[in-house]
């Protein structure tokens, strides 16, 4: 009886595993699921814990053994997509910004777009010029301290916030100035609220960046808005397509092409290549997404869409969810007490070590005395920085959710538009999900020097690999960890090698089944009496007449002359 008790324990357990989502916030939620379960199971949990109903901008993110970063599909199961072991680990972020997000239907929205939005501008996505950087800073500080109080803010009090990868003294006094004197009185609300009505009018407002490079070879970023596709190299916006123009996303292996119609009947073909066939299609479904949900006008137009022109040949995706206007839609008819949220006060974040220069603070939410309950912010102490990615600005198909003054400036500027006085180069751009313990102090250390965190590192930190210490050398740990990643390579190599395999396999298949078709086509042409009218017309043509004597015939007696060698040879023998 035991044992049958122990074994029935053991395979309820095989049939659940735990997952650990860092919210917004950076405070984790964690939760044990079925085997089977889909994705959309987690993400309801998710919602549900936050108190969440505007939720369709949302999405969950992970990143995969070989640090390329997907979005969980909802329809799908979880431990399908998942390339590497239990427990897993992913982050909640924003998947579609919303076009005007200060017009949102619940403040709750508002604040975790808010809580995006910052994280974009730390990590250098949403680039901006430096007379809006300090306004935005402004109310981001007036949001998290209040009002300027000269007995707690001593002089130089902006600048142990740190709210850019980079910025100068002359940038932290002008923050520091429009704090003091043109935000007094202004609720923790309506100073995000302000922050969003800013921040959705910077070009750069939501950008998802994907890297690539140009048939020259040149550098690019490549992104998805609410607005159309964009293109951005050096400080400029190169391209730009609203969504209304783009007909078509392809790829192939690395190769990316966007095909528009543009005025006067004008089609244009974009090329660009991205570092890994799995970016390459990763940047492919996520353009797919972004056209479906901001271009069309009900979630019935979504259609399958293929990578490829050949059927047996390419990848199939299709987007699942409501689309843009029926989101609004849906939230216009919310009605219910708005929910309370608790902000969580100042901590510096694990995910991110570079939020602080030695005693700075880390420009997180601060507990607000105004209420708002949310249950994600209960019992967790902090708000660790970290990061996603998204759309950018212009005009888009449905100008109903588009402010006039916003359509207006992208006809305007639909050309080369200047969005920095910097390059644009999101090095920070990279989602971190949640990181091991015995990783905290290293992130700690790195905090205390200010140094931003490289690429690389942040990616560790991402797949929830510990990282190297200032020798290079790896504890036990994580030598197991890098050999579990090496393993995990050589499945992926596998995989691909699975992939090529089949694709031939089909191919083979294919060309096998229509020669057959066409023997079976031939025979009934040639040895059937059937009076059909076509087949008729097509014995009596010279050409018809000529193929059968001299070729199929002769063919035809060879064949049999072998067959009865063969019946021959087996009766002997």
């Amino acid at each position: 009886m035991l044992s049958r008790f122990m074994s029935g324990s053991l395979r309820n357990l095989e049939r659940e595993y735990s997952c650990t989502v860092r919210l917004l916030d950076d405070t984790e939620y964690t939760c044990t699921i079925q085997r089977d379960a889909k994705g959309q199971y987690l993400f309801d949990l998710i919602c549900h814990h936050l108190n969440l109903l505007e939720k369709d901008y949302f999405g969950i993110r992970y990143v995969d053994p070989d640090k390329q970063r997907h979005w969980l599909e909802f329809p799908k199961s979880i431990s399908k997509q998942m390339k590497s072991q239990p427990p897993f680990t992913m982050c909640l972020r924003v998947k579609f910004y919303p076009p005007d997000p200060a017009v949102l239907k619940e403040e709750i929205t508002r604040y975790l777009v808010f809580l995006q939005l910052k994280r974009d501008l730390y990590h250098g996505r949403l680039l901006c010029k430096t007379s809006d950087a300090a306004m935005l800073a402004a109310y981001i500080l007036q949001a998290e301290i209040g009002d300027y109080d000269p007995g707690k803010h001593p002089e130089g009090y902006s600048s142990k916030f740190q709210f850019f990868p980079k910025h100068s003294e002359k940038l932290e006094r002008r923050i520091a100035d429009i704090h003091k004197t043109e935000l007094i009185g202004q609720t923790p609300e309506t100073s995000e609220r302000n922050f969003l009505q800013k921040a959705q009018m910077l070009e750069t407002y939501g950008v998802d960046p994907h890297p690539c490079k140009d048939v020259s070879g040149n550098p690019a970023f490549l992104a998805f808005t609410p607005f159309g596709f964009v293109v951005l190299q050096g400080n400029r916006r190169v391209h730009f397509l609203k969504w209304n123009e783009v007909s078509k996303l392809k790829f192939e292996a690395k190769t990316f092409h966007i095909y528009a119609n543009q005025k006067e009947d004008r089609k244009i073909i974009l090329t660009y290549f991205a570092p890994t066939p799995e970016a390459c299609k990763h940047l492919w479904k996520c353009g797919v997404e972004n056209q479906a949900f901001y271009k069309l006008e009900k979630s019935s137009q979504v259609r399958t869409v293929s990578s490829s022109n050949l059927f047996f040949k390419g990848s199939r995706f299709r987007y699942s969810g409501r689309v843009a206007k029926e989101v609004m839609e849906q939230s216009a008819r919310i009605k219910r007490e708005p929910p309370e949220i608790h902000r969580s006060g100042l901590v510096p974040s694990r995910s991110c070590p570079s939020i602080t220069h030695g005693p700075r603070l880390s420009s997180v939410p601060r507990t607000r005395r105004r209420a708002v309950h949310i249950s994600i912010m209960e019992g967790l102490e902090s708000l660790r920085d970290s990061a996603h990615s998204t759309p950018v600005r212009s005009l888009s198909h449905g100008e109903s959710f588009i402010p006039r003054s916003r359509s207006h400036a992208a006809d305007v500027s639909e050309g080369m538009a200047v969005i920095s006085d910097e390059a644009y180069s999101p090095s920070h751009s990279v989602p971190p999900t949640p990181v091991a313990e015995h990783g905290t102090d290293m992130a700690v250390s790195r905090q205390i020097n200010g140094a931003p965190c490289s690429i690389e590192e942040e990616k560790e930190l991402e797949a929830g690999t510990p990282l190297r210490g200032d020798g290079g050398d790896f504890g036990a740990d994580g030598r197991a960890a890098q050999e579990g990643v090496r393993e995990d390579s050589t499945l992926s190599e596998v995989e691909q090698v699975n992939k090529f395999v089949l694709s031939v396999l089909r191919l083979l298949l294919v060309t096998i089944g229509l020669l057959f078709v066409l023997l079976l086509l031939l025979i009934i042409l040639t040895e059937s009496d059937l009076d059909i009218a076509f087949l008729s017309d097509i014995r009596q043509t010279p050409e018809f007449e000529q193929f059968h004597f001299e070729y199929f015939c002769p063919l035809r007696r060879w064949f049999a002359c072998k067959l009865r060698w063969v019946g021959g040879m087996l009766i002997n023998n």
